[in-house]
């Protein structure tokens, strides 16, 4: 009877020792994936999204979007499962959506860029989860909306200001963008939109590039236009270059670039991009014009660009604003900074109240709680 009760004591304490044991393996992968699985966080697949300083308020529209109930899920668990042609069909039908592609990082490929439909769905949420990478390889721009382009459908007689579709890219990585070969429509190595509303959350911008050269062509990553009833794109937690080898680069607006579009940037990083133009807007004499706006570049008229908790630093220009070139036409567009850094960035000309920021002298500019140097 003792040696009985002895073998089922040590049977009991051998199957606790496994529980143990597999229990903190299970806990030891659980922690090693939440470091390895998230792009966004972890330092081997690039810089981070978004400024590690900052702590600016994100308001409620400014934040990610809801995709707990998805439209589409891109993928069925393994890589392979996940192509340019589903995401190219997702994004045309629209909704929300997600991607399965496994429980490690992925990159997709994308041979084409993936366009809005007008008319599919009101809203068009991307969401890559923390783990998904659409790369152009070089050879193509990513993502394009446009209200007013007949082929993607003209659903109002006012395209250049109707409220939808609202484009958002979340918790995902554009890298390898290139819309050199884009005519019509240039500009916007990652992504391009015009009309509706168009935001990116927790979302990295990585070696996208666009024209190399021109007085008003721009954005190595997104270039922007003709947002609904002027209101703001925003660019939350976000990543534009963020390290050496990184930085987005094109004629002008190194990172961004809009015309008559106002922005508020928050909780994000722009750092070794580039406009790489010569000879401004208008083009000087003998040049071919641009090379301004090192990180941001910002034209048109009534207008507003917001920088909150902000690094803004190492982004390069030929011509002018190595940090922000902001031109108000009509002298009505202001400026506001706050929380932020901006430093270190290199080149250009015509800075006439803040370094590296090229802007009319009568612009109103709000710099708190800033460092500008």
């Amino acid at each position: 009877m003792k040696c009985l009760t002895y073998q089922i004591i040590k049977l009991a304490l051998s199957l606790f020792l496994v529980f143990l044991i597999f229990n903190c393996s299970n806990e030891s992968i659980k922690n090693d994936s939440i470091i390895v699985n998230n792009p966004l966080e972890n330092p081997e697949d690039g810089p981070p999204a978004g400024n590690p300083d900052g702590d600016s308020a994100i308001p409620s529209d400014a934040g990610l979007e809801d995709v707990s109930n998805p439209d589409t899920i891109i993928g069925n668990g393994s890589p392979e499962s996940c192509t340019c042609d589903a995401v190219v069909n997702a994004v045309a039908k629209g909704g929300k959506i997600t991607f399965n592609c496994g429980t490690q990082p992925v990159t997709i490929i994308m041979d084409k860029p993936a366009k809005v439909f007008n008319n599919a769905n009101p809203e068009v949420i991307i969401d890559g989860g923390g783990l998904v990478t659409l790369s152009g390889n070089g050879a193509t721009r990513i993502l394009y909306m446009n209200t007013c382009d007949a082929n993607q459908v003209w659903t109002t007689d006012h395209c250049q200001n109707q409220d939808t579709p609202k484009l958002t890219v979340q918790n995902i990585t554009f890298a390898d963008g290139n819309s050199t070969s884009e005519t019509e429509y240039s500009g916007g190595g990652a992504i391009w939109v015009r009309g509706g509303r168009f935001k990116a959350v927790n979302s990295r911008f990585f070696n996208n590039v666009c024209a190399s050269i021109g007085p008003d062509v721009g954005g190595g990553a997104i270039r922007v236009f003709s947002q609904y009833n002027n209101l703001p794109v925003f660019i939350t937690n976000s990543t534009f270059g963020g390290a050496e080898g990184y930085g987005n680069i094109g004629s002008n607006g190194g990172g961004i670039s809009s015309i008559g579009v106002s922005w508020t940037i928050i909780n994000s990083l722009f750092s070794h991009n580039k406009a790489i133009g010569n000879g401004g807007n208008p083009s000087e004499a003998g040049t071919p014009g641009g090379g301004s706006g090192g990180a941001i570049y910002n034209d048109g008229n009534t207008m507003t660009l917001s920088i909150f908790g902000t690094r803004i630093e190492e982004n390069e220009v030929n011509s002018y604003g190595s940090s922000i070139f902001f031109v108000s036409n009509d002298h009505s567009g202001n400026i506001k900074i706050d929380n932020s850094i901006i430093q270190n960035n290199i080149g250009g000309s015509w800075y006439p109240i803040y370094p590296s920021i090229s802007m009319h002298s009568d612009t109103p500019i709000s710099v708190t709680n800033s460092t500008i140097e």
